[in-house]
């Protein structure tokens, strides 16, 4: 998987959030559209996608895109 792969992935779970915005140096937790549920909502595309369980606390460890793009990758 590429880090363009994730990202189109990743920014499918944003309604609101222009695609274009979203790059692997993104703080996606800073975005005014991040909340709890959208969390929930990338660990299920991550599961469902990627075949990689992560968690909250994945989550919470990881600052940008590309930080989370990298726990996964190191999970396949």
């Amino acid at each position: 998987m590429k880090i363009e792969e994730f990202i189109v992935q990743f920014t499918e779970e944003f309604e609101m959030t222009e695609s274009s915005e979203i790059t692997p140096e993104t703080e996606f937790k800073v975005l005014d559209e991040w909340d709890s549920l959208l969390s929930l909502s990338i660990i299920g595309m991550v599961q469902n996608s990627f075949k990689v369980k992560i968690n909250g606390k994945d989550i919470n460890s990881t600052k940008t895109v590309q930080e989370l793009f990298d726990l996964i990758q190191s999970r396949m």
